[in-house]
């Protein structure tokens, strides 16, 4: 029965099929992984971890590599309008029927063994980027490192993009602890790279126990920029003259120094290439004009530091509004505080679910002392820079502050990869995310 469902029948299946949707330890997913002989792959891996960063690093490796003439297969996670979006051979997206078959033969594999969403599906795709033989298989982190079902894999290089406060009901309420569980994905006497500009000395130490060959940036390899182009000072050469690339220039840096060490066959210009044209979705991404409306997954302090920075790089003298949507785990008053001056409006929005927050929610982690509801707009002292209104859900905040800004304003709508992939449901008409 289950080879004929669809994959949204899979997708609801898998949903109910563990007792937590979040189940840290390597040990069920790893023993699946053995019955069906995936722990081997005869692809080179690279493993992309990080608080912020990780979606982008790996664009800018498939990008690379294609750009080179070298067969890759990617994943990544969560995604935001289609499932089928997690994994990639060559640059394109897998059809409905090679999940459906994956999912196939996992259930089979798994016997009695218990698997949560991600681990199941983390498996699946495991399953399919083998199953394409690729020369490389690039695999994004979903939470953590050390215990997240990725890890199962031995990489040929791994790269910590950043380490920030994310997730601390499983990783920990600082960045050194974060940082350890971050680093887990290092192996001894493999390239281990760290892009953050301040490691934690826990991500160092455990680096060096492990004997890892780690390559930080500042000191390993860094970049010198003009105002159209940099050069790259790498671990193995130096590149000049790379296009400055329309995603974080940052995680470019990791992607450059992660691909001259793996020993691939890419040079200069094969970078240069896969630099200008790695795009993804959701980051940064303006997708209207008068008004201006970007779409960010930006949903910790980290990533909303830079997008503040970018707010006010790109639009310092135009009026910049925010449709905000957050999960019930997030830090909201931290990663709210980067945007309180350069937001003048706030719209803020309740998601569903267990793990959605209310709008009111956030109205009190802006200005803990300020009362509202979905019916009222509250007037904001000099602790921000506007007023807050309260809505039911992203695409009714959307909707008003369509209504309420000009044509030379802006509308940055972020907080979550469920904030984003509601309204582009709402400007294309489809969606189906899972966090």
């Amino acid at each position: 029965m289950q080879a004929k469902w669809s994959l949204q029948q899979w997708l609801e299946y898998l949903e109910g099929i563990h007792h937590r949707p979040i189940d840290m330890g390597l040990e069920r997913v790893r023993a699946v992984a053995e019955t069906l002989d995936l722990l081997h792959p005869t692809a080179k891996v690279i493993t992309v971890g990080g608080t912020n960063g990780k979606g982008s690093t790996v664009r800018y490796l498939e990008q690379m590599c294609l750009a080179a003439g070298i067969t890759v297969a990617t994943y990544t996670s969560p995604h935001l309008v289609k499932y089928t979006e997690r994994v990639r051979v060559n640059g394109y997206e897998l059809s409905e029927a090679d999940h459906v078959q994956a999912f196939c033969a996992i259930e089979k594999a798994r016997s009695d063994v218990s698997l949560t969403y991600f681990e199941f599906g983390t498996l699946a795709a495991v399953w399919l980027c083998q199953r394409y033989k690729p020369e490389v298989i690039v695999l994004e982190v979903g939470l953590g490192g050390r215990f997240d079902a990725v890890n199962i894999i031995d990489p040929d290089v791994s790269v910590v993009t950043s380490v920030g406060v994310d997730h601390i009901e499983f990783l920990g309420s600082d960045r050194e602890q974060i940082s350890f569980e971050k680093a887990g994905i290092y192996r001894g006497d493999k390239p281990a790279i760290c892009g953050d500009p301040k490691p934690p000395q826990p991500l160092l130490a455990h680096a060096r126990a492990i004997q890892a060959e780690l390559y930080c940036v500042g000191t390993d390899f860094y970049a010198t920029q003009t105002n159209e182009s940099f050069d790259f000072f790498g671990p193995v050469s130096n590149w000049f003259g790379l296009p400055l690339p329309s995603l974080p220039f940052a995680n470019a840096l990791t992607a450059l120094a992660a691909v001259q060490l793996s020993g691939l066959a890419v040079d200069a210009n094969h970078a240069a290439a896969g630099l200008s044209r790695a795009q993804l979705t959701g980051r940064f991404e303006i997708v209207q004009t008068q008004p201006t409306v970007i779409l960010d997954v930006g949903h910790n302090p980290h990533a909303t530091e830079f997008l503040a920075q970018r707010l006010q790089a790109l639009f310092a003298n135009r009026r910049v509004v925010a449709v905000c949507g957050m999960l019930k785990d997030k830090e909201h008053r931290a990663t709210l505080a980067p945007l309180k001056t350069t937001i003048k409006h706030w719209y803020l929005a309740s998601l569903p679910g267990d793990r959605g927050t209310s709008a009111e929610h956030l109205m009190q982690a802006l200005v803990p002392h300020a009362v509202a509801n979905a019916q009222v707009t509250a007037k904001i002292d000099s602790e921000l820079a506007g007023e807050i209104g309260c809505y039911s859900d992203p695409v009714a905040a959307f909707t008003q502050a369509k209504a309420d800004v000009s044509n030379d304003d802006v509308i940055v709508c972020f907080g979550s990869f469920l904030t984003v992939a509601a309204l582009q449901q709402h400007l294309s008409g489809q969606a189906n995310t899972k966090v």
